[in-house]
Formats: structure tokens, sequence, C-alpha cells
């Protein structure tokens, strides 16, 4: 049952993350994906600083927080291979 749950608040951390970064949405998959690795991210950038996510909320934020991370860095990737 929580492998489901942690599919769900992926997907919606990848979609919020894809949101703030482009603005616009790239499907299901690519936002289930962003949101799975952008979570276990986010957990490693929080364990760094010391910070603890507790509950739903807090998975969710540092999830938000890791995809944004994720998207960013690819996009800074993505960019210096088309110069």
């Amino acid at each position: 049952m929580y492998f489901i749950w942690y599919l769900l608040l992926g997907l919606a951390a990848g979609w919020i993350a894809n949101l703030i970064v482009k603005g616009g949405s790239s499907g299901l998959l690519v936002n289930l994906i962003v949101g799975l690795v952008g979570g276990v991210l986010g957990g490693w950038l929080f364990s760094l600083i010391g910070l603890v996510p507790v509950g739903t909320l807090g998975s969710l934020v540092t999830a938000v927080i890791g995809s944004i991370v994720l998207l960013w860095i690819a996009a800074l990737l993505s960019h210096r291979k088309m110069r």
C-alpha cells in the first residue's frame, strides 16, 4: 500500500516542480520519474543540512525541492549540449 502512496506523492511532486520550473506539463510518466528521483535527491540534500521531513507534507516538500533541483540541473546540462 505504501508503494502506491509513494508513486502518487512522486507524481504530485513532479507535476508541481514541472509547473514551477517550466510552467507546463511533460506528461504523467516524466512527472512520476522526476518526482521519485527528486524525492531521493531532496532527502539526500536535506540530510546534508540536518533536516528531517516529517509526515506527508514534509515528504511532499522534500520531493518538490529535490525535483526542482533535478530539473534545474537537467536544464543546465541540456543547455550546455546545445552550445
